[in-house]
């Protein structure tokens, strides 16, 4: 008789991005000519910049031909002319990644998932509350124990470790791999050189792998501000960093991203010997992935040209200027939030302390525009609410036009 996984059974029946669509699709059946204004999905709006496709046009044409045809890319990895571009850009900002270090994938997302199959099922989590769903549930999927560190008011949602340990059933523990996020999914908050060092002190002197999302980190203006957990001196001891073009360059249907593993950090094997977790990343995605098409890479290429840059950082500017509108419009009408700077999300206080999914509900029957409630991040997202600047500029002005009026009442 087969049997499932029951650590699936653990999860939330519904997807947080499900239950927001079938609310939506409700209103939509009962509402057909309502102009609705979608602000919650992460998902960009602008197509991709000229030079990206002129790139993958011609090497879709490279791929009609006998003497430039592409099959496997033999190492897996990621072709030369990717990885070498990746690695330049990195020292545009002053971290240094070797080429060997990153292997290509097929977004950040994938990887958040499936960095877990290198690491014992035993291993405790640090998720910080709030967070975006893949960081818990892939762990929840492998049946292991988390612990949180609370991200909150206090804070500015930019949790630091706690030097004493983290509370599992009773014991304090330290964690073995930690998830950080920054610019941070979904609060907007972005950590300073200062508290990530904290954070690779904490990982150095417990034994902890950190696993740095920097998906965000094109939003960053700030140059006092990290793009890259790389630039802390000693990360590459203790941190793997995932970074994706979804949010960059547009690819959220093209789907492309990179992972650093680098070949400096090494795990404990339960005889005591130390093992490269490069080599299991290696292995890993060997037998279960077979790299990234040949001309979604030679567009990713594209993006790290000089006019790639200068192009992709012309639509990154159109969404920064629909966070400047959001920001502003909290900050007139006296919201506490978050980002909007050096990120392309808002995370606000949900007026006269509505629970987060009675404002989702507010906002999509009154004013006919989506969001995220904050408690599909975690517990400390519950009275927050989460916008994203990747929208169209006229219909975040109107979407901001209506909360102000509905709020005026």
């Amino acid at each position: 008789m087969v049997k499932v996984n029951e650590n699936y059974l653990k999860l939330e029946k519904n997807y947080l991005f499900i239950r927001i669509a079938e609310k939506v699709n409700a209103f939509k059946a009962s509402h057909p000519d309502a102009t609705l204004i979608r602000m919650g999905i992460g998902d960009v709006t602008l197509p991709l910049a000229p030079v990206v496709v002129d790139a993958m046009k011609k090497a879709a044409d490279e791929m009609g031909v006998k003497e430039t045809f592409r099959g496997y890319e033999d190492s897996g990895a990621g072709y030369d002319f990717l990885r070498q571009a990746v690695s330049g850009y990195y020292k545009s900002f002053g971290a240094d990644v070797p080429m060997d270090d990153i292997r290509i994938n097929d977004g950040a997302k994938s990887d958040c998932g499936n960095l877990v199959d290198i690491f014992g099922d035993d291993n405790i989590v640090l998720v910080t509350d709030p967070a975006y769903p893949v960081y818990v549930d892939s762990n929840l999927m492998s049946g292991r124990k988390l612990v949180y560190a609370d991200s909150d008011e206090s804070n500015n949602f930019a949790a630091l470790p706690c030097e004493e340990g983290y509370v599992l059933d009773g014991v304090m523990v330290h964690p073995d791999i930690i998830y950080l996020c920054s610019p941070n999914n979904p609060t907007g908050s972005v950590y300073t050189k200062e508290q990530l060092a904290a954070w690779v002190a904490y990982a150095r002197a417990h034994g902890s792998v950190i696993l740095f999302d920097a998906a965000y980190e094109a939003f960053i203006t700030d140059a006092a501000l990290p793009r890259s957990i790389y630039q802390i001196p000693g990360a590459k001891e203790v941190a793997i960093e995932m970074c994706s073009l979804s949010k960059t360059a547009g690819f959220t249907g093209v789907r492309c991203g990179y992972t650093v593993v680098p070949s400096e950090l090494t795990a404990t094997a339960s005889d005591g010997t130390q093992v490269s977790l490069k080599q299991l990343w290696n292995r890993r995605e060997g037998s279960k992935f077979n790299g990234v098409s040949y001309p979604v890479q030679r567009a990713a290429e594209a993006v790290f040209t000089d006019e790639g840059l200068k192009q992709i950082h012309e639509n990154i500017r159109y969404y920064q200027e629909n966070a400047r509108v959001i920001a502003e419009t909290m900050t007139a009408l006296e919201i506490p939030f978050t980002g909007g700077i050096n990120s392309p999300y808002i995370w606000f206080k949900c007026p006269d302390g509505m629970d987060s999914w009675a404002f989702f509900d507010k906002m999509l029957n009154e004013i006919a525009v989506v969001g995220t409630p904050g408690a599909g991040f975690g517990k400390n997202g519950e009275g927050w609410f989460r916008l994203t600047a990747f929208g169209d500029k006229e219909n975040t002005i109107e979407a901001m036009a209506r909360l102000r009026k509905m709020l005026s009442k």
